[in-house]
């Protein structure tokens, strides 16, 4: 088992946990669409080249955002990580996948 952990805007939250659900995320013993979430503040500097959702080019942004983390079978990681890249409203959206022991 992994464990997926993404953050999106709390706008998208939603979207983001249900594609994760639809690609199998989250499945535990006879649960589905299982997740855990809290809020924070993103912030980054889109860079030139970039076309950011939010924010402009060179100048600093903060965005109240989601976290999400949820439990995935091994042979179902390649398909979560899918579904939150074309759920999430950013471009290059940050997806951390850990171990469970």
């Amino acid at each position: 088992m992994k464990k997926i952990v993404t953050t999106t805007p709390v706008a998208d939250a939603e979207k983001v946990r249900e594609a994760i659900g639809d690609a199998g995320g989250g499945r535990i013993g006879n649960y589905s669409f299982a997740s855990f979430s809290m809020r924070g503040v993103g912030r980054f500097k889109p860079e030139e080249g970039a076309h950011p959702a939010i924010g402009e080019v060179g100048k600093m942004e903060e965005v109240e955002e989601e976290r999400i983390e949820v439990a995935v079978a091994d042979d179902r990681v390649s398909e979560v990580v899918r579904a939150i890249r074309d759920a999430h409203p950013y471009e290059e959206p940050v997806i951390d996948i850990y171990t469970l022991g």
